[in-house]
């Protein structure tokens, strides 16, 4: 089968990982690389990656995780804030036009908490305070 363009960059990524990884010496890369790029078929690409490890991918740092984490309880944080402050002023709503006079918007002041706590967690980096498996607590 005929090889593509992606194929042989692929090839060529593993070769690139290969000789920053020690693997490959710099003439061994050079040749290597040069045959990949004139390869025609996908027969004559694998070869030259056939005695090199196959690439394990990349775990995210602790770090980039955490993060990740923290980004997710902040969306749910506010998406909740979200879905209560619609339930709020739908109640005071209903309760001001059955009454027929419009009330005190007494929803501002759950709403007004909620986002104030919602602010501060956001500049101080907390994710809600909750601790889980594998924090250290410090």
């Amino acid at each position: 089968m005929r090889a593509s363009d992606a194929d042989r960059e692929a090839i060529a990524q593993r070769l690139r990982a290969a000789q920053d990884e020690g693997r490959l010496t710099i003439t061994e890369y050079d040749d290597r690389l040069q045959k990949a790029y004139a390869a025609t078929t996908l027969g004559q690409l694998q070869p030259l990656v056939a005695d090199l490890p196959e690439p394990v991918p990349a775990k995210p740092s602790p770090e980039v995780v955490k993060r990740e984490r923290q980004k997710r309880n902040l969306i749910k944080e506010w998406r909740d804030w979200a879905g209560v402050s619609f339930i709020l002023i739908a109640i005071w709503a209903v309760t001001s036009i059955s009454s027929g006079e419009l009330k005190f918007f007494w929803p501002m002041i759950p709403m007004g908490i909620w986002a104030a706590i919602n602010v501060a967690s956001m500049i101080s980096g907390d994710s809600g305070g909750k601790k889980h498996k594998g924090d250290s607590g410090h």
